[in-house]
């Protein structure tokens, strides 16, 4: 980041202030007169200026300009930075290999070197010939923030259409190569968002899902709204592509599209918010003139296309199963359901038909398991994994013999195994070669009371040996929403802070999706307090065990644990000694308002509504800071190119806490730029975002590393 002489003056001046300890001095932040009327409550809203998108606004440009002068200030002066810094660059800097996926007789898989911005996409002809790059992000930008998403394989293998994102943005640019050759086509389709890519069984074209191009200026902010189908063919331009279906009369459904593997039928899930609620949509595509045909017609429970057997889909559904069960139906006789696989004590999680078999991935205790079952339902085998982690791969055709999947665990760097489908055995491929000692660690499993006596499980990772004496620095980590579910893996960053002597805790709290639909919907809505009780909770038992005490403590959470960690930092702020919300739904009446915000409408509710506004006012951590509160050390961090959730809802937090703020801690917001909500994120910008974190926690919890 440059800076001006006079920025640099400025930034002398912050960094001796916080070399003497002294209270921090915010740059203004204006106060507007802004006041809406909801059911009768007026609710004041005076930094909605801040709102505006940094890249249009010069006064909040201005405005993030001031802010990232003194939070750089006050990170510099931190005397560990540079040694934190280094020891992550250490420990970044080995080979991560994503596992082997096949298609059209290729072997594909992701590589970085360790410190590369962007994995790479390499091609093999047989799992022992040499790899050869196909795609490589990081000659796309000088700075690395240029990344690749999504890729889609013709099914001769002769073609992969690939997704380009820019500076971490949702809006997604698809192009085609040719995978013999790497020849780059001249095909370029542009404002695809939330969309993958379908082939034909001709290899000539694919689905995929677009919104109108948005208003000069908008397309950063806008609701986005009106998804619709087209048919892409390869060499002709955007505008020459078949419109297949749309629903204008319901501006706010999406569709995900896939084409079944013999190629008969085009699938269309439809779907209108982050609930895996679907209507189910299928065309015949043997008859050219044939109209798409309603199979689901109702968004009441989750049927998730797995694949089909001629005219019987198999579908995974929480149809009277709120912990999953894999049903099959007839399409010639669409009200009759027929239950393949029951549910089981596990939480179902995905399925696939790989070698004519169902292999489904379990949670147990948000632990992964794998089983697998033939067609019928007959149980075949499960998984052996070498512990408890994670595992995640096994993707494959119905002619396979073979499958790839990695597993990791909290303390245990990623491995890359071959699954042999006929006999079930597993062969290690190759293993991260991580510069630390796995066996300095131990990971355990308790499982503490919430605030109504609910068991939730909880994760905990620490050096061995340490003493459970109260002054354990603890970084306590949670998300609860969205039926997103925690499971044990491996995170460099996270290795060091244990490194430092930090102690790491992960609650698996209501709202996510480790129990079921029902420990989902124990954490929506009006009952959305229920996570911030868990997430409290857990800080409670960690406190009365001994492993760490109040001014140890620190709360981390990302997008909705960003909106978790700001919630339970204004309900207690005596509980913390310090609060990093990152890239956080802050402002709960007007998330609906800005671009895939209406989708989250599911899982929070909407302040349209009477009952539902009672209890978004109730948490909302923007409009729930008090003047006169001693809050705990704060470092809000989000990116001027976030389109999903706006910079606007940090931004508004950060600038009434550090009006708010009645103490001396620090209370701070670090805004990244040309990144966005996450994805795609460069390496280099991970690490030095890591080492403002965790250098940011050693001065404020009084480590000593």
């Amino acid at each position: 980041m440059k800076y001006s002489v006079s920025t640099c003056v400025c930034l002398a001046i912050v960094i001796s202030s916080a070399c003497a300890g002294e209270k921090l001095q915010y740059p203004d932040a204006k106060k507007v007169d802004q006041v809406d009327e909801l059911h009768g409550v007026k609710v004041q809203d005076p930094y909605r200026w801040l709102e505006d998108d940094v890249r249009q606004s010069k006064e909040v440009a201005d405005w993030v300009a001031a802010e990232n002068v003194i939070t750089t200030a006050y990170l510099a002066a931190i005397p560990q930075r540079d040694a934190i810094k280094k020891r992550l660059t250490e420990l970044w800097n080995y080979e991560k290999f994503g596992a082997p996926f096949k298609a059209g007789g290729r072997y594909f898989y992701f590589k970085n070197d360790g410190l590369q911005n962007q994995s790479v996409l390499y091609k093999l002809e047989s799992l022992n010939a040499d790899p050869v790059v196909l795609i490589n992000p990081n000659k796309w930008s000088k700075d690395g923030t240029v990344a690749l998403g999504s890729t889609s394989f013709s099914d001769d293998g002769r073609f992969a259409a690939y997704s380009v994102a820019e500076a971490g943005s949702d809006w997604n640019t698809w192009r085609i190569l040719e995978v013999e050759t790497g020849r780059q086509l001249a095909d370029e389709l542009k404002w695809v968002k939330f969309s993958g890519a379908s082939w034909t069984p001709d290899n000539k074209g694919f689905f995929y899902s677009r919104y109108d191009e948005p208003p000069e200026g908008a397309a950063f902010q806008k609701t986005n709204l009106n998804q619709q189908v087209f048919y892409h063919r390869i060499g002709s331009s955007q505008s020459d592509d078949v419109q297949v279906y749309k629903r204008p009369d319901e501006p706010t459904w999406g569709f995900n599209t896939r084409v079944t593997e013999d190629g008969r039928f085009l699938v269309i899930e439809i779907w209108k918010g982050t609930d895996h609620k679907y209507r189910i949509v299928y065309k015949d595509l043997t008859e050219p003139y044939g109209m798409p045909v309603e199979l689901i017609d109702n968004f009441d429970r989750e049927y998730s296309f797995i694949g089909n057997e001629g005219t019987t889909f198999y579908f995974q559904t929480d149809l009277d199963a709120p912990r999953k069960r894999i049903v099959a139906i007839d399409i010639r006789k669409p009200r009759e359901i027929r239950e393949i696989v029951p549910q089981s004590t596990e939480t179902l999680t995905g399925v696939d038909i790989v070698a004519n078999m169902f292999v489904a991935t379990y949670l147990k205790d948000a632990k992964t398991q794998v089983k697998m079952y033939s067609l019928d339902g007959t149980f075949v085998r499960e998984v052996e994994f070498p512990g408890i982690g994670s595992a995640a791969g096994f993707g494959g055709k119905r002619t396979d013999t073979e499958t790839f999947y990695s597993f990791s665990s909290f303390a245990t760097p990623p491995t890359i195994f071959r699954y042999d489908l006929l006999n079930g055995k597993s062969t290690k491929l190759r293993q991260a070669e991580v510069k630390f000692n796995p066996d300095d660690y131990t990971v355990e499993q308790v499982f503490y009371p919430s605030k109504d006596g609910t068991k939730v499980p909880m994760f905990i990772t620490h050096k061995k040996g340490i003493k459970l004496d109260g002054t354990n620095p603890t970084l306590l980590y949670g998300y609860g929403g969205f039926s997103i579910s925690l499971s044990p893996s491996f995170s460099i960053a996270r290795i060091g802070w244990l490194e430092m002597g930090g102690i790491y805790a992960m609650p698996n709290l209501r709202g996510g999706g480790e129990y079921g639909e029902d420990w989902h919907k124990q954490g929506t809505k009006l009952r959305k307090q229920n996570v911030f009780d868990d997430f409290i909770g857990a800080a409670e038992w960690l406190i009365e065990h001994k492993y760490t005490s109040r001014s140890k403590l620190a709360i981390q959470g990302g997008s909705n644990g960003g909106l978790l960690v700001g919630a339970c930092m204004t309900q207690r702020p005596d509980l913390y000694g310090a609060c990093l919300p990152a890239v956080g739904v802050m402002d709960m009446l007007r998330f609906q308002k800005f671009t895939a915000g209406r989708f989250w409408v599911d899982d929070y509710g909407s302040a349209d509504n009477a009952d539902e506004f009672k209890a978004l006012f109730a948490y909302s951590p923007y409009h729930n800071l008090k003047s006169g509160t001693r809050y705990p050390a704060t470092m809000v961090t989000t990116a001027d190119t976030d389109d999903r959730v706006v910079p606007g809802h940090s931004f508004k937090f950060a600038a009434r806490l550090q009006a708010c703020q009645s103490g001396d801690a620090p209370t701070l917001i670090r805004i990244e730029t040309r990144a966005g909500h996450g994805a795609g994120k460069p390496t280099d910008k991970l690490i030095e975002e890591v080492a403002d974190q965790w250098a940011f926690l050693v001065k404020t919890l009084g480590m000593n590393p």
